[in-house]
């Protein structure tokens, strides 16, 4: 079978580790049919679109996306193409690796945010008289949808526990309505442990027992800090990739941003794009390749001899990806 998979390496240094991550994925025995497009900063600049339609055709008619990154655009082209797609999970798995800067070495959580509404939603903002405001607007449809998904990810993939975040203290009906959803559709997982956690409590537990979290389900905005601070206890954010995922489209993209202050210089660390098409992968059920492509950068890192420098090393991007070339 062949994939057809769009490819949208943006700008910075979304480029430099989009062409190291397809290097990797044509060394394995898996057929991709890439079609590239266009999107962000550059292409704002030459198009007068930072998402033209002709990109957004392509990824819904793809098996999947693979994006790189995005400068000041980012929220008018990932966030649109969440919206677009009706892509409502953003998957942002937290793991401590061998010779890295991790807080411990058995951190192993996901955290699954809503991607479709909330506060983080920017159309819902407008300036005032007063001031500005924003609207936070939290569906039971939406909820429920991204909290049974949390659900049936512990389930598949073998987790005992589901935690919930929110802040009903205080926004005792938006998030009193997400706290109430999340143990009526827990119901439905008798063999699954329920919990739920304020988000600043969550935010001081992350910290100090980081090891108790399995899956993480929460609101928007929140699952934005929060992934960020799960990116600190693992040794940063060049080790963590992502995805969204919707009904009929997902798209798979590191978390960092464009680093438009390194892009060029083949420095950037192409692991966080690595590891979102192992993710990817296994979307895609090629689950022997998302192993061998896992395992391969596994070694890597315990091996410790060819890392880029925010991994204390001080190989260049060409030579991490060559490196895992002759690891698979």
């Amino acid at each position: 079978m062949t994939y057809n998979i769009a490819v949208i390496p943006g700008d910075g240094i979304g480029k430099e580790v989009m062409e190291a991550t397809i290097l990797v994925l044509d060394n394995l025995d898996v057929d991709f049919n890439y079609t590239y497009c266009e999107a962000g900063d550059e292409c704002l600049e030459k198009n007068g679109s930072a998402l033209p339609d002709e990109t957004l055709e392509i990824v819904r008619s793809s098996d999947a996306c693979l994006f790189g990154a995005a400068g000041e655009t980012a929220a008018d082209v990932i966030v649109r193409l969440r919206q677009e797609m009706k892509m409502f999970a953003n998957l942002r798995p937290v793991k401590s690796y061998p010779n890295t800067n991790s807080l411990s070495d058995n951190i192993d959580f996901i955290i699954v945010r809503e991607n479709t509404e909330g506060l983080y939603i920017a159309d819902k903002e407008e300036l005032t008289e007063e001031g500005a405001i924003a609207k936070r607007i939290i569906t039971r449809e939406a909820e429920e949808r991204v909290i049974d998904y949390a659900f049936k990810y512990a389930v598949e993939n073998n987790k005992s526990k589901v935690t919930g975040v929110h802040k009903a203290n205080v926004l005792k009906k938006s998030d009193g309505l997400f706290k109430e959803i999340f143990y009526e559709v827990g119901e439905r997982y008798q063999d699954i442990e329920k919990e739920d956690f304020y988000v600043d409590a969550t935010a001081m537990y992350l910290i100090t027992q980081p090891q108790n979290f399995e899956v993480i389900v929460t609101t928007n905005l929140f699952g934005d800090i929060l992934s960020d601070e799960g990116a600190g206890l693992v040794g940063g954010l060049g080790l963590i990739p992502s995805a969204n995922i919707g009904e009929n489209m997902a798209l798979f993209e590191p978390v960092h941003g464009s680093a438009p202050d390194i892009a060029g210089k083949n420095i950037a660390n192409p692991l966080a794009m690595m590891l979102s098409a192992v993710m990817m992968l296994r979307y895609l059920n090629e689950n022997n390749a998302a192993d061998k492509f896992e395992n391969a950068i596994l070694k890597l890192l315990s091996e410790n001899k060819v890392l880029t420098k925010d991994l204390g090393g001080s190989s260049t991007t060409k030579e991490v990806t060559n490196e895992i070339i002759n690891l698979l």
